[in-house]
C-alpha cells in the first residue's frame, strides 16, 4: 500500500501556501513523476494514476495551482494572480521540482502535465531546461495563432472592465463551453472530459471543480500559448528530454489530434530527438479518466521503464 502525504511550500506569489500531495510506494521509490494538473480541477483528481504509479515503484507528486483546490485560503478560486501569473505558477512547479529533488537526489524525474497543465509543463521544458529525465504531455493543443491573440486581446479586455479575478460568462462560453458543443446533445456541460459518465459526473460533483474561471485566468494562458508557440523559445529546451505525447482523438482541446500532432512537429522541428505520440481512438479530452484507461495507464509505464536514466538529476 501507498502513503499519501499532504505539504504545503511557500509560492513564488510571496504570499501564497500551495497545497501539495505525494503518494509514496511502500520502498524507496525508483523514480519520481511530479503531476501538473489542467484548469478548473486540482492534484486529487489525479489519485487513480497516482496509485497505478506508486504500485510500480514510483513516487507520484503535484501541487494545487494557484487559484486551485486547497491552495486556495481566502475563497478566490480561478485565479492565478493579478499580473505575472502564469510564470508565477511555473515557478512553483519549478519549486516542487527542488523540493523532491533534494529528498530524493540522483532519481529519475518526470514531469507529467495535463491540458493546462500541459502547457504550464511546456513552459518548464523552455524556462528551467535540462531539470527533468523526461516530460509527459498528456491533453495538449495549439491554437491557431490569431486566435490565441483575440483570446488574449478578450479576456483582457474584460479583465480591465470585471477585474483580474472576474468571471466573463462570454469567455468562458467562447472558450472551455465551445468544447461540448462538439458533442451535442449533451447529457452535462462536461460531456466533453470522457466517454465514462461516472467520471463527468464524479467531475461535476467535486466541489474543488464547481468554479469559474477568472477572465485573468484566460488572458494568463492565452499568453503561455503564445510563449510556447515561438520558436526561439522552443529552441531553448533541452533537445535530449525525451517527450511523450498521449490524447484521445476526439479531445477538442487537441484539436481532434490535429493539434497534437501540430506540437508534436513543433518539437521535432526543435530539434528534439526523442518524441513519442499516441493518439487513443474515441478518446476525448482526459485519459486518465476513459474508458480505455486501463490501457493509458500500461502505455505510459511502457515508455517511463524505456525512459528509466541509469543516474536521475538531483
Amino acid at each position: 500500500m501507498c502513503q499519501f502525504q499532504q505539504f504545503r511550500f511557500p509560492s513564488s506569489d510571496g504570499s501564497s501556501s500551495c497545497y501539495a500531495g505525494a503518494w509514496l510506494p511502500p520502498e524507496e521509490p525508483r523514480g519520481v513523476v511530479q503531476i501538473v494538473h489542467g484548469v478548473g480541477e486540482h492534484i486529487g483528481r489525479y489519485e487513480t494514476a497516482a496509485r497505478f504509479l506508486t504500485r510500480q515503484g514510483f513516487l507520484v507528486c503535484g501541487e494545487d495551482h494557484l487559484g486551485h483546490g486547497n491552495t486556495v485560503q481566502d475563497g478566490r478560486y480561478g485565479a492565478f494572480a493579478p499580473q505575472n501569473g502564469w510564470k508565477l505558477v511555473v515557478a512553483d512547479i519549478a519549486r516542487l521540482r527542488r523540493i523532491q529533488g533534494e529528498k530524493h537526489p540522483g532519481v529519475p524525474y518526470f514531469l507529467l502535465g495535463h491540458s493546462m497543465g500541459s502547457f504550464l509543463t511546456r513552459t518548464y521544458l523552455i524556462d528551467y531546461p535540462g531539470t527533468v529525465d523526461g516530460a509527459i504531455l498528456s491533453g495538449t493543443g495549439q491554437e491557431p495563432a490569431p486566435l490565441v491573440a483575440f483570446g488574449k486581446l478578450l479576456a483582457g479586455l474584460e479583465c480591465r472592465r470585471l477585474g483580474y479575478d472576474g468571471v466573463s460568462p462570454l469567455v468562458d462560453r467562447l472558450s472551455l463551453g465551445a468544447y461540448n458543443r462538439r458533442f451535442r446533445p449533451n447529457r452535462t456541460s462536461a460531456d466533453w472530459l470522457s466517454r465514462d459518465e461516472e467520471q463527468v459526473d464524479a467531475y461535476l460533483a467535486d466541489p474543488l471543480c464547481s468554479h469559474k474561471s477568472s477572465v485573468s485566468m484566460f488572458r494568463d494562458m492565452m499568453g503561455g500559448l503564445q510563449y510556447i508557440a515561438r520558436r526561439e523559445n522552443l529552441a531553448r529546451m533541452d533537445p535530449d528530454t525525451p517527450v511523450y505525447f498521449f490524447s484521445g482523438d476526439q479531445d477538442p482541446v487537441g484539436g481532434m489530434g490535429k493539434g497534437v500532432r501540430k506540437v508534436y512537429a513543433m518539437f521535432q522541428a526543435a530539434g528534439c530527438r526523442d518524441v513519442t505520440l499516441k493518439l487513443y481512438p474515441g478518446g476525448r479530452h482526459e485519459m486518465f479518466n476513459e474508458l480505455d484507461r486501463q490501457q493509458v495507464f500500461d502505455d505510459l509505464l511502457a515508455w517511463l521503464e524505456a525512459h528509466m536514466p541509469r543516474e536521475g538529476r538531483a
